[in-house]
């Protein structure tokens, strides 16, 4: 029953936490004269990533680096095959080639790079901030992008459109008021939800370790199913949203840009902060099969561009397998 308190607790203040995390931080945003467009690509896509930041990292602080990696490589399995699966079931997904092209490659480059780094060094501070550079590269490219673009939008604005279509509060908006307290309650949001999202890690952490050794799995097992579903909850919400909506560009946009985050933020900072090997069974099989599914993905998109109802249920098929092989192992 601890346990279960634990990992539900967890769940419940990391989603609530990076809610007001993002919350807070676009009214902040706002009242510095950050444009809209900037506070979306970046505040908005990190916002939303906190709780698989923060899980990832402290997992690694107290050494459980399945978890932490598995966080990752688990999220991004999730994204592709059970969320962009279940989504194409509700309404086939169509995919502009060109942001196809640009993004689709950068998913299956950082996905190719996560192998590389577990199979040599692992996640090290310089590979860290390396990461962290890419990152940095690839947001900037987003913003001078959307700047000049009509429709030919990036993963990264996708993402920050998804969350703020499935959330009006995300939407950045004129700022109301100029006085000091008009500062307080968005930068008192912000601070609440950042103590909740990682009290809400902490619970989850621990709850997922404890699950390990009461079942007797591996933690990269757990990492890689219940942490790395739970974590992907908003990304789900999100994504059958924008399918609902007919919204599909955006619906895939998401997932693209979710993708990148995990591997260049998630992995960067649990780097930086908490710098963690690899296990030996992510680094040879899962990153790898991370690689295939993303190749998979581009193939069904590339091909018709766009991933049909048929394609959306073999890749809800292949992520049941995993999660079925996962288990059974």
């Amino acid at each position: 029953m601890a346990i279960a308190l634990a990992l539900i607790g967890g769940f419940v203040l990391l989603v609530l936490g990076g809610e007001l995390l993002v919350r807070g931080s676009v009214r902040v945003a706002e009242r510095m004269g950050v444009s809209p467009l900037l506070i979306g690509i970046t505040l908005v896509g990190f916002g939303t990533s906190a709780p698989e930041i923060v899980t990832s990292v402290q997992a690694a602080l107290i050494g459980s680096p399945g978890i932490a990696v598995g966080n990752i490589v688990g999220s991004n399995m999730a994204n592709m095959l059970l969320i962009l699966g279940a989504s194409a079931l509700i309404c086939p997904l169509f995919v502009e080639s060109r942001a196809l092209r640009r993004d689709g490659v950068v998913v299956v480059a950082t996905a190719l790079l996560l192998v590389a780094v577990g199979w040599t060094v692992g996640l090290s501070r310089p590979v860290g901030a390396g990461f962290l550079v890419l990152l940095c590269a690839y947001l900037a490219y987003a913003v001078v992008q959307e700047r000049g673009a009509k429709d030919d939008h990036t993963a990264a604005f996708d993402r920050a459109e998804a969350m703020s279509g499935s959330d009006a509060a995300l939407r950045p908006r004129a700022p109301a008021g100029a006085g000091a307290l008009s500062w307080l309650a968005p930068v008192a949001i912000a601070i609440g939800g950042l103590a909740l999202i990682i009290l809400g890690g902490r619970l989850l952490v621990s709850g997922a370790v404890d699950l390990a050794r009461l079942l007797g799995m591996s933690e990269e097992v757990i990492g890689l199913t219940i942490v790395a579903a739970g974590t992907s909850m908003p990304e789900l919400v999100t994504s059958l949203v924008a399918a609902i909506r007919r919204q599909t560009d955006v619906a895939v946009g998401n997932i693209l840009g979710s993708n990148i985050y995990n591997v260049l933020g998630i992995g960067s900072l649990t780097g930086i902060i908490a710098p963690t090997p690899v296990p030996a069974q992510i680094a040879n099989f899962d990153s790898p099969l991370m690689v295939a599914a993303s190749l998979l993905l581009f193939l069904f998109a590339w091909t018709g561009a766009r991933l049909s109802r048929i394609e959306g249920g073999l890749l809800l098929a292949l992520y049941v397998a995993y999660i079925a092989w996962l288990v059974a192992g």
